[in-house]
């Protein structure tokens, strides 16, 4: 099938090779002439596990092509789809200026029988505008439907090639069967792709990653209860997590949620919801209690040292606002970095695949180490924000060594505090009680 997937981003450029991986002739469209060139020359833009291999291998094959030129990949495909940046506004609605200027380019050379897939995550009611939009520009009807994305970075090829799901939004069968023969390589262990309504397949999205969001809050919310009882939050965790109606999926204490789609689509439903006249009471809780959560790590390192840290040397394990990613939108990271600085610490970091955004954003006001270990080197304390597994087995006594005060914030639970007792190591954590030689 001929594909045009306009937009390289995260979710542009994934879906794309992945389809090209099934046999798919596909272009990728990007009007960031750097990118397309690099896209070209067989580099990937991003970080995401086993993509860079299917991207080259695709290149090669004749599969997957890059372009700056939209309309003629629109002239050319038989399907288009659309996966530029929602970003939010900063009342939390939702800015698809994009959207809509690829929507305008498009429509003249739009084929009799193209259909368009907004693959983009956008407010219920988008598909619509864009559906009557494209009938004023062409004269005609064109199908246009909505194919949410349910990717997690650092997983993404993954979960694109075993979907848990597909869900598709169009108004007529035949679109349905279309997609249904594109998607039916991935489907194959029984996995359903699910047709309803564009409105419905639009709030499916956003309903999915606010549940995900309100299940990290509520574990936060709940951890911080446990701080000032005395309970552990890791035996609460064991506890309701066996109980089959809750599970242990997202039921995990750290430093708040980040990243290119919880935050935006949490606040982004919030806006729809008040648009419509509706009070979103658990929405804005979800939120409120994540921006707080962000801010956690640095509440407990100015207690520790009585809130004088203008002499101290910080070391962070971990920017990415996950692991298996070097994305930083929104990463808690980003908080504590921007509170250690305004408080006078010198910051010594690292992280495996991030570096390079932080140090676009942060320039020389902080020293970037090329080891995990080199980062100890005569830091007061160390903070760890995201749990990359190289992280979980280190050398204890060569940290003690390094480090100045034998002293561990740990964001993501990755340390068992009995053992660091043991150890000689004062550790603070979430949701537990802190511990101390």
């Amino acid at each position: 099938m001929r594909i045009a997937m306009i937009g390289t981003g995260y979710v542009g450029l994934v879906t794309g090779t992945c389809f090209a991986e099934t046999g798919n002739d596909v272009i990728c469209v990007d009007c960031d002439a750097e990118k397309i060139r690099l896209l070209q020359a067989g580099g990937c833009p991003i970080y995401e596990p086993g993509l860079e291999e299917l991207l080259q291998r695709n290149i090669a094959a004749g599969r997957l092509r890059f372009t700056t030129d939209l309309p003629s990949a629109v002239r050319w495909a038989k399907l288009i789809f659309i996966a530029v940046g929602t970003p939010s506004r900063d009342d939390g609605s939702v800015d698809l200026s994009a959207l809509w200027a690829v929507v305008e380019e498009m429509a003249p050379h739009l084929a009799e029988d193209a259909i368009v897939v907004i693959k983009s995550t956008a407010p219920v009611g988008t598909n619509a505008a864009v559906t009557a939009r494209l009938r004023e520009l062409t004269g005609r009807s064109v199908d246009v439907a909505t194919n949410p994305e349910f990717l997690k970075e650092g997983a993404a090829v993954e979960d694109f090639m075993k979907p848990d799901r597909v869900v598709v939004g169009a108004r007529r069968e035949e679109v349905l069967e279309i997609l249904w023969d594109l998607y039916q390589p991935y489907l194959r262990t029984d996995k359903p792709l699910l047709f309803m309504s564009p409105e419905s397949a639009e709030m499916t999205k956003y309903a999915a990653n606010a549940m995900l969001a309100t299940k990290i809050s509520f574990i936060n919310e709940i951890a911080a209860i446990c701080e000032r009882t005395g309970a552990d939050i890791n035996d609460v965790r064991r506890g309701i997590g066996h109980d089959s109606r809750i599970g242990f999926a997202f039921l995990f204490p750290g430093v708040g949620y980040g990243g290119s789609c919880f935050p935006k689509d949490v606040r982004a439903l919030a806006a729809v919801a008040r648009a419509h006249d509706v009070t979103p009471r658990i929405l804005e809780a979800t939120h409120q209690v994540n921006e707080h959560q962000k801010g956690i790590l640095l509440r407990k390192i100015r207690e520790h040292f009585g809130g004088a840290l203008s002499d101290k040397t910080i070391a962070i394990w971990g920017l990415s606002f996950k692991p298996g990613t070097d994305d930083i939108r929104e990463a808690p990271s980003l908080v504590l970095i921007d509170g250690l600085l305004q408080h006078g610490a010198a910051l010594r970091v690292y992280d495996p695949e991030a570096m390079d955004n932080v140090r676009k954003r942060y320039g020389n006001r902080l020293t970037y180490c090329q080891h995990r270990d080199e980062a100890l080197d005569d830091a007061d304390a160390l903070v760890i924000v995201t749990e990359w597994k190289q992280f979980v087995h280190p050398d204890f006594d060569e940290m003690k060594r390094r480090l100045k005060r034998p002293v561990i914030f740990d964001g993501r639970n990755i340390y068992n505090p009995h053992r660091m007792k043991d150890l000689g190591f004062t550790y603070y954590s979430i949701g537990r009680p802190p511990v101390r030689p």
